[in-house]
């Protein structure tokens, strides 16, 4: 069994500064492992916030080497045998240690409009959903809330624009229902200016942290842009809303019964 130096963050809201653990580390290790084992037998006032240790939770994010990691996803071999840094995530308000106040991505949720599904279309009181459309959105529903992509998103964590834009997990949030075959309300206002979608620069930084591999920039971040931007900035589309048939005037397009892949909501 060999040894390894962790410098850990101390410290509150107040300030703290780095103090360097040497402990014992075995094969398959994780930093959380480390961690642990550190507040075991050197520090048992460290704080850290986690739960499952398996990648599931999301709970102990941090800045591992200058960069935002699970911890318990996070193997030791993977790292350089010098000093491994660990801090809190840098976006969010420090409460103490290594564990940081994520209550204002659940506040930030709010902006958004919660699902409205359709009418069902079947006899029996269900609704019917072409396979592909469900898969489309499945990949939106891995997120498990680690809030790494907020942390590593430069418009929250450089400029600091928290009270105008949502940052990348809550759009994926939002595309996770825009896409939705059965839903029917329209959040694309509210993505324009609420939710800020416009600061988003696609620099899929976001992506390259997410544990769970959703392609948060591509599948997420640009159709919703795309649809903000047939919506508010296309002269084409102007033009359409001004000659399309009202609603109500029996010639407007219907969608099919069955509610399949026919469905707007379900197109890009």
């Amino acid at each position: 069994m060999s040894t390894a130096t962790f410098r850990i963050w101390r410290g509150d809201s107040a300030g703290g500064q780095f103090v360097d653990y040497t402990t014992k580390v075995a094969e398959g290790m994780v930093v959380l492992d480390a961690v642990h084992a550190i507040q075991a037998t050197q520090a048992n006032d460290l704080a850290c916030r986690w739960n499952c240790k398996a990648g599931r939770c999301g709970s102990c994010s941090a800045e591992i080497n200058g960069r935002p990691r699970l911890m318990c996803m996070t193997r030791l071999d993977e790292l350089p045998d010098e000093s491994i840094t660990v801090e809190p995530m840098k976006t969010f308000p420090l409460i103490r240690d290594l564990v940081t106040d994520v209550s204002w991505n659940y506040q930030a949720k709010k902006k958004i409009k919660k699902f409205k599904p359709r009418p069902p279309d079947a006899p029996d009181g269900t609704w019917r959903m072409a396979q592909a459309d469900v898969d489309r959105v499945q990949e939106f529903r891995k997120c498990i809330e680690c809030f790494l992509c907020q942390d590593v998103c430069h418009v929250l964590r450089d400029h600091n624009k928290l009270a105008e834009f949502v940052g990348p997990r809550l759009l994926v949030f939002a595309a996770a229902l825009e896409m939705h075959p059965l839903d029917t309300e329209d959040r694309l206002p509210e993505l324009k200016r609420s939710a800020g979608i416009g600061y988003c620069n696609i620099t899929k930084c976001c992506t390259k942290v997410c544990p769970e591999n959703i392609k948060i920039t591509d599948n997420a971040i640009i159709p919703l842009k795309e649809r903000v931007v047939d919506e508010f900035y296309d002269p084409l589309g102007w033009l359409w809303k001004l000659v399309r048939p009202k609603t109500g005037s029996g010639s407007e397009l219907k969608v099919p019964s069955s509610g399949l892949s026919q469905s707007p909501k379900a197109a890009v």
